[in-house]
């Protein structure tokens, strides 16, 4: 019996390896949505929408891009969320660090593309004068943590190694993810990986309004699975995110800790799905921090106009404090799952 159970659990794991990666792919209008009614908008709002602006999420109406982007330095935290490998979300990201850095700041970049594992490799590569690159990807583990193109992120590590400025590697192990899908939360736990990554001491919080809509999520783009793949891949998902409040929430520490005005904010660069609705990473991290919190949302989207309905509703819903709108990536726009 115990030999049939452990071949069940693998034969699950190995259909399940590519939902892990999907993990980070859960975006509600860039990636996984669930079918809902769409929200009649009145056409004056969403019809003097256009590429490159942003948008106020509760009123749907465009702000001064320029005097938003002077207010983002009075955040303690600004969290972006792309759609992965969309070279217009790196130049958004840009926009917001070159802004607060003329501005006096030295904002800490926090990246969801590294892996913890990375760090070392990832601080010796931004203070070496002389870097070989290839090396670089080979030793933070690129390929293993992320995969693609590594230029479709490397303007980012680029700027923040031109300013001197700090990258952190935001993501847990991708081993440690895997155990949680393939042993379930419980069983992980237990396992010598937990502590070795100083998650001892985390409480993993199963958030009612989280549980919901990460679930439909991947119910709708991982269909045919059964209950228990499902728990254990948000399980999964669940770590992760709290693994990723645990980066940010550390960084903010330590920028208070500094006392020093010109340090931050912590920008947190990640898939939309970590950012919508606050309820991946930036709930988790407001949980973490006593004393109060300043956290702006940035939703960054691709601007089909036949879907601007959809959007609008979206952002009435609360998706993120502002929207931003930008072109299509090189791979299109994309994927929705039904």
């Amino acid at each position: 019996m115990r030999t049939s159970q452990h071949h069940s659990r693998e034969n699950r794991w190995k259909s399940l390896r590519c939902a892990v990666v999907m993990l980070g792919l859960l975006l509600v209008l860039g990636g996984c949505q669930t079918k809902e009614p769409v929200t009649v908008v009145p056409p004056q709002v969403w019809n003097e929408w256009s590429v490159g602006q942003v948008l106020d999420a509760k009123t749907g109406r465009q702000v001064s891009l320029s005097e938003w982007v002077d207010g983002l330095a009075g955040y303690d935290v600004i969290y972006l969320g792309e759609e992965h490998h969309n070279h217009s979300h790196i130049e958004a990201a840009l926009t917001v660090l070159r802004s607060l850095v003329s501005r006096g700041r030295r904002p800490v970049l926090a990246m969801e593309m590294f892996g913890w594992e990375g760090q070392p490799a990832l601080d010796q590569y931004l203070l070496a004068k002389e870097a070989a690159r290839a090396e670089f990807l080979e030793r933070v583990g690129w390929k293993h943590n992320w995969g693609g193109p590594f230029e479709d992120y490397e303007p980012l590590v680029q700027f923040a190694k031109e300013q001197r400025l700090p990258v952190l590697a935001m993501n847990p192990p991708k081993p440690l993810i895997r155990q949680v899908v393939k042993l379930g939360l419980a069983q992980a736990k237990e396992q010598p990986e937990w502590r070795q990554w100083g998650m001892e001491k985390e409480a993993i919080v199963d958030d009612p309004a989280y549980r919901s809509r990460i679930l439909s999520q991947l119910q709708a783009c991982h269909g045919g699975g059964a209950p228990e793949d499902y728990q254990t891949m948000y399980e999964a998902s669940m770590v992760r995110d709290e693994g990723m409040a645990k980066t940010v929430t550390e960084a903010v520490h330590r920028v208070r800790a500094a006392d020093d005005q010109t340090q931050g904010p912590v920008v947190s660069y990640t898939g939309g799905g970590h950012v919508q609705y606050r309820l991946p990473v930036p709930n988790r991290v407001a949980r973490r921090i006593q004393g109060g919190l300043k956290e702006v949302t940035i939703y960054m989207a691709t601007f089909e106009q036949e879907r601007a309905a959809e959007l609008y509703q979206t952002m009435q819903e609360g998706i993120a404090d502002f929207v931003w709108l930008t072109p299509q990536g090189s791979q299109g726009a994309p994927r929705r799952c039904r």
